[in-house]
């Protein structure tokens, strides 16, 4: 099997909400404390993106194995990482610097949680509402992130731009060697160096601006990302989310909290909600108190019906779907049956990479089926599809292979 599966990262100052946003889409324990480095070292948990499944629209029942389908929407398993809060100074080392940008270089796609409301200062400290400016929390990620890469970079670089000059080499080889790790590809590199017009034969004229400039475009290209403005239930939030849409972030407005509320609501039986739903069902009021049944309308009326939904789900959709350019295709052995050899209907679906060909698809659900496909074939149209063909999102496709998948 070919493991194309991307991780998303939660990143941002201390004290904005990202262990809650990350109890809250994985449900895995967090200790979650109103005070700066809650969290001293990355959790990696399990969440879900959030899909239309195909069963309804075939009209099947299904049983799903690597996913869960509840009343027709398919959650797919992904990967998101919970990394400590970010301080000024952090790619000195200062704070928990050092972990931090470690556990960054492993997430493909980045959400920035911000404080909404702008209630916490620079260090992640409680203030008055509205006292600190959200965009600099933005601000602060990116500039901390571009100057570790930058010190990455500029290590020895003179060096190695000399030894590219004389050997007529571009200098792009040597900059992958020393970025290796990172998530960071050649692609990365040599757009980075184009956007910068910097003459990559010619390195030893780059200068530290210049340096800086392709550490900005190498983040920006390898690391993109969206922003989660958490607390937007809160004073001065809507002012500030707009602050944000103008200056030409991606900007999703979220409240972990009330998330993490029906998240729990809904595991202990109370309620019925999916992840992603604009409303909920109470189910058992009769084992809520008066205060609960009260913070359950403030979520629907502050939240639910301001916002459409608490923005997690929103916010982990659009990293994959927008930011990595992810889509689901469901692998069946039967296209007639959309069964898989033990009879199941429509068990798997695997969220991959947009552009990706059948044969590729092939080897994400099994090695061996890339390695003696044949065809595969379109449940929907019944057509038979090369190994060059290109699929769409929410296909249903049948692999033919000369030698059975063990």
């Amino acid at each position: 099997m070919v493991d194309l599966a991307p991780i998303v990262g939660l990143v941002g100052k201390a004290n904005v909400g990202k262990s809650t946003f990350f109890a809250a889409a994985t449900l895995k324990p967090v200790e979650i404390a109103n005070f700066p480095f809650t969290t001293i070292k990355a959790n990696r948990g399990v969440a879900y993106f959030r899909s239309n499944c195909v069963c309804k629209e075939f009209n099947v029942k299904d049983n799903p194995n690597n996913s869960a389908c509840i009343d027709g929407i398919r959650l797919v398993p992904v990967d998101l990482i919970d990394t400590p809060g970010l301080i000024r100074g952090a790619h000195e080392g200062k704070g928990l610097g050092n972990q931090f940008l470690d556990e960054v270089r492993r997430a493909d796609a980045l959400i920035v949680v911000c404080d909404a409301a702008g209630a916490t200062d620079a260090g992640g400290q409680p203030v008055p509402p509205g006292t600190n400016d959200p965009l600099d929390d933005i601000h602060l990620f990116e500039e901390e992130f571009d100057l570790w890469l930058l010190g990455i970079i500029s290590k020895d670089f003179d060096k190695f731009a000399r030894t590219a000059e004389m050997k007529r080499e571009e200098i792009w080889k040597y900059i992958d060697e020393k970025l290796s790790g990172l998530g960071i590809t050649r692609n990365h590199i040599i757009s980075a160096c184009e956007k910068c017009r910097l003459n990559p034969f010619k390195a030893t004229n780059w200068t530290r601006d210049d340096l800086l400039k392709f550490a900005v475009e190498l983040r920006r290209s390898s690391k993109p990302l969206i922003v989660a403005a958490n607390k937007a239930d809160k004073e001065y939030a809507l002012e500030n989310i707009e602050r944000l849409k103008a200056a030409g972030y991606i900007v999703i407005p979220t409240c972990a909290e009330a998330e993490l509320a029906l998240r729990r609501a809904t595991e202990a039986g109370l309620i019925r909600y999916t992840p992603g739903d604009k409303d909920f069902q109470i189910l058992q009021p009769e084992k809520l108190n008066q205060n609960q049944l009260r913070a359950l309308e403030s979520i629907r009326e502050k939240v639910l019906k301001k916002w459409g939904g608490t923005g997690l789900q929103t916010a982990i959709n659009e990293a994959f779907s927008n930011l990595l350019d992810m889509i689901v295709v469901y692998p069946v052995e039967d296209a007639d049956k959309l069964t898989d050899g033990k009879g199941r209907t429509l068990p798997d679906c695997y969220l991959v990479p947009n552009g990706i060909t059948a044969r590729a698809f092939a080897g994400v659900v099994h090695t061996e089926l890339a390695e003696s496909f044949i065809y595969a074939i379109d449940a929907r149209s019944k057509k038979r599809l090369g190994e060059g063909q290109t699929l769409k999102n929410r296909d249903v496709i049948q692999i033919v292979a000369a030698k059975a998948r063990k």
